[in-house]
């Protein structure tokens, strides 16, 4: 194809706006692969070159967990570039990296808690500046991914970033209790979510398959329904606190009233079918359910639930609340019975009658119930 004078002008023209526009400036930098994405970035120009020289240093509010923090911030770093680093953070304003937390954050980590920090990095040093820890756990997260090969060797870009959380809770559930999982592998999960600024660990606990939790008060759940695989108080607390060394809570799960197989083989009294019972093999949706109607099984879950309020401190308490298929409700004479004496029309009416008494239980113990869709009811 051939074009004439006037069109190749045109052409040269275009091409003059293209290559002077904003965008191909923006073209030219390179990507920075931050997940999540940040809620603002600058990106300057030049890069802090990381040498065994890098050097981190707190000035502003500390505590154990931020030292332990900035320690593994360090062996991260170390090995991600192969290079030599001293581990411990020092005092002075000189470091490479200086952090600075305004104040200490809750005592027990809270849902929508300040996780916001300013994380500023150009060619002479970088400061990562937080009101509370948590802020300071997702800057080093955030160093630690703007980290590359250049041609001089390691280095970060220079950037300002200015970030808070999206959404307040962001959560990775695990399920314990259909499948076992070892407490490295959930090490290792916690790591996962600490890098990428998640703060919720899930744990759900018990099911149809086991129930996974050492209970002082009732031994036979933990003896009885979980085949030996189960974790101990012990060990449930040494991963709270690894979790929260690492900004994450950890919110448990015990199913009520369906998806509680495992609770029967041990205290098969409190189902509504009579048994015996044994932990499933398979996976689905199974009869066994609680039985609403008997007054010991609420207190039963009061002296349970208070057993676990203690171990677990954070503020929310999960008690599942789903796939109830009713089928032992309805083979039990005394509880239809009940529920037509109650004007509750159906196995709806009552799973809402056993919410209503469960919720005040969890309150009691000073938790904020919650579970799956299945408990809200308008009634």
């Amino acid at each position: 194809m051939v074009f004439g004078p006037s069109m190749r002008g045109l052409g040269l023209l275009m091409l003059g706006i293209v290559i002077t526009s904003p965008l191909a400036k923006a073209q030219e930098q390179r990507p920075l692969y931050l997940m999540p994405v940040p809620a603002s970035v600058q990106i300057g120009a030049g890069q802090l070159i990381i040498d065994s020289k890098f050097s981190v240093a707190s000035t502003g509010y500390t505590e154990p967990r931020l030292d332990r923090a900035i320690e593994r911030f360090l062996r991260r770093l170390s090995r991600q570039t192969a290079i030599p680093l001293a581990t411990k953070p020092g005092t002075g304003a000189k470091a490479v990296l200086v952090i600075h937390a305004d104040h200490v954050g809750k005592e027990i980590q809270e849902l929508g808690e300040d996780e916001s920090y300013i994380l500023e990095v150009n060619s002479s040093g970088a400061k990562l500046t937080a009101p509370t820890p948590l802020g300071v756990l997702h800057g080093l997260q955030t160093f630690l991914q703007l980290v590359e090969v250049s041609p001089e060797g390691f280095a970060a870009p220079s950037v300002t970033i200015n970030d808070k959380p999206r959404f307040p809770w962001r959560g990775l559930m695990i399920d314990s209790a259909r499948h076992f999982v070892p407490l490295d592998v959930l090490r290792r999960n916690i790591d996962g979510l600490e890098a990428v600024k998640m703060n919720v660990f899930h744990w759900h606990l018990s099911e149809n398959q086991g129930f996974r939790v050492e209970s002082k008060k009732f031994p036979k759940l933990h003896e009885m329904g979980s085949d030996g695989l189960y974790y101990t108080q012990d060990e449930i607390h040494d991963l709270i606190e690894y979790a929260r060394d690492r900004g994450i809570r950890v919110v448990p799960e015990f199913d009520v009233p369906g998806h509680s197989t495992a609770w029967f083989v041990g205290y098969p009294e409190l189902a509504a079918g009579p048994g015996p019972y044994e932990i499933e093999r398979k996976w689905g949706v199974f009869d066994p359910a609680f039985d609403p109607t008997n007054e010991r099984t609420y207190k039963f879950l009061d002296q349970f639930f208070g057993e676990m309020a203690k171990l677990f401190p954070d503020h929310f308490f999960h008690v599942g609340g789903d796939e109830v298929n009713g089928k032992q409700w309805d083979a039990n004479a005394k509880i239809q019975e009940f529920i037509k004496a109650h004007d509750l029309k159906n196995n709806q009416g009552l799973q809402s009658y056993f919410n209503k008494r469960l919720e005040p239980i969890v309150s009691k113990h000073g938790k904020s119930m919650v579970g799956w869709d299945e408990v809200l009811d308008p009634s």
